[in-house]
Formats: structure tokens, sequence, C-alpha cells
């Protein structure tokens, strides 16, 4: 990479699209520097939207009819009016304002009447957009990330977002016993985000939760959002599991099974069956104890 004049950039633009360079901006967004010349270098560099997979084939970005998909969704972001935005990225045709589209997991027709494009921390309600653009929507709760929103008459489905298992496992429960409305929708929304994953114990209900995460900050941000957002505090010790795995099994009596007393059997906040455990001998003495029990690491949303 060679800088030029002090003002660009100059390299193999193939090889930044094969993944092999990768470019370097520096600046500063808090005192406005190297902010517009690292905006023209992306739109410059970045590819035009791709061809993406649905279960029916893949979905030319260039075609007539619209679709898009849900890749993140955001609680909270106007602590003032309590907002929740589905953000959602358009794969293919033209998106409108106030025209009915399909939300295929739902089933059901729904009208984005307040499409929003973002850029820092301004909004702007837009009429239209295109393949490539990304959009926020007003979610009452009633997307997941995943989810695939299209034209009626055309009918996509779009490969859902691995989940992947996490690695550290705590018990999170409140402090105060009269805030159980604010911790439960607390906990349910910022999982929804994909932030953190949370499980229950079948029938137990949502009193205690053990939540799944990648890293320890994570639990630490969860802390501080449900005191500062929620009004919830929370106390939480740490639990012994290492692992988590997906039970693909609909019609198998998890309540039977045979486990290690480092296993257990959960729920997540989607009714998913899993089952947590202590260590890898722990999971090999579930699948050798339990003829016919299938075990996944990764799910999709």
């Amino acid at each position: 990479m060679e800088l030029l004049d002090g003002a660009g950039y100059e390299f193999d633009l193939e090889q930044v699209r094969q993944g092999k360079l990768s470019p370097v901006f520096f600046g500063s967004a808090l005192t406005n520097f190297g902010v517009e010349p690292f905006l023209k270098s992306f739109l410059e560099i970045t590819l035009p939207p791709l061809p993406r997979q649905a279960a029916e084939g893949l979905v030319d970005p260039f075609e007539d009819n619209f679709s898009a998909f849900v890749f993140k969704i955001q609680a909270n972001m106007n602590k003032a009016h309590r907002d929740r935005i589905a953000f959602m990225r358009v794969c293919s045709g033209k998106f409108e304002r106030d025209r009915e589209y399909y939300h295929v997991q739902g089933g059901k027709t729904l009208r984005l009447a307040q499409p929003q494009q973002m850029m820092a921390e301004s909004r702007q309600v837009i009429d239209e957009a295109y393949a490539g653009d990304i959009i926020g929507v007003f979610d009452p709760g009633l997307f997941a990330i995943g989810d695939t929103v299209c034209t009626k008459a055309h009918k996509v489905t779009y490969e859902g977002i691995p989940t992947f298992a996490p690695e550290i496992f705590a018990a999170v429960e409140r402090v105060d016993t009269m805030k159980r409305k604010q911790f439960e929708k607390g906990m349910t929304e910022i999982a929804q985000e994909g932030a953190i994953q949370i499980f229950h114990v079948p029938g137990g209900g949502l009193e205690e939760v053990i939540v799944g995460v990648v890293g320890v900050l994570q639990l630490e941000v969860l802390e501080y959002r449900l005191k500062s957002v929620y009004g919830v505090d929370v106390r939480r010790r740490s639990l012994p599991y290492q692992y988590v795995r997906w039970v693909e099994n609909k019609d198998m009596d998890l309540s039977r099974l045979n486990l290690a007393t480092d296993s257990r059997w959960v729920q997540d906040f989607k009714g998913n069956d899993l089952l947590v455990f202590g260590g890898q001998w722990a999971i090999r003495w579930a699948e050798e104890k339990n003829p016919g029990l299938v075990l996944r690491d990764v799910k999709e949303n």
C-alpha cells in the first residue's frame, strides 16, 4: 500500500476484493478528520450487491422483486421512546415506503410506514431503497434475526445466520423480586438482539436465567444495560458448564435422558431444546448412553 500526496491510497483492488489485502484508514470522527476521504474510498473499493442464497435458489440482486434479510435488532436506541429497530439489508429489487410486503417467518402481510436510514446519530425517513442498502424499520416484536421480508407474489426464504455455541455460562437473577416484568423484558430483548444467549430450565420460567456468552465482557455489558435501561439490579454466579449442544430430536422425551452429573437440559427463549455440559466427556456420555440422540453445536437463526 502506498500513500499518494497525503490524500489517497493506491492498491490492488482485486486483492482487496479477494480478501488478500485490507486497506487501513486513519482519521478521527470526533474532529471530523479523514472521514470524507474514507467514505469516498469505501464507495470505490466496495463490491456491488452480490446474489444471495435462498431456499428457493440464488436470488439476483438486480431482479425486480423486492426481498430483504433481517441481520440486526437493536432495542432502546431512543430511550425517550423505548423504540426497537430491526435492521434489514435489501437483497433484491426496490423497496418502497408504505407498500405491503410479506414477512415469511411470521406468515403475515405488513406495511413498513417509517423506514429509516441512519448515519451516526442522525436518522432520515426514506421513500425507497435498492439492493445493497440498509434500512431500519420499527419492530413491535415481530422480527427476529434471520427473517426474510419480500413481495408476497414472489416469496423467498433466506438462509439464517449461524448461532455459535457459547463457552462461558452464568446464572443471573434479579435483586429486587418486585421487578419481575422489567427483568424478563430486558433479558428477552437483549437476547433477541443476538448479543447474548439465554436459557432456562424447562417449566422454571425466567426467575433465574442461564446466560451463555463468548467473553466475560458481554456479562458486564448485560448487567450495565439491565440497570441503566430497564432499572434492574442483578446478581450473577458462574456455572461450571463449558459446552452447549442443540437437540435435533423433536420427539424424544428429554426428561428421561441418561446424563452425567455435570450436564443439564435447558431451553432457549425460542423454546428450542439444548443440553449444557461441563466437558467433552459428558457430551460423549450423553451420545453413547442415549441411542438416537442427535446433537448439533451450531444452529441457524
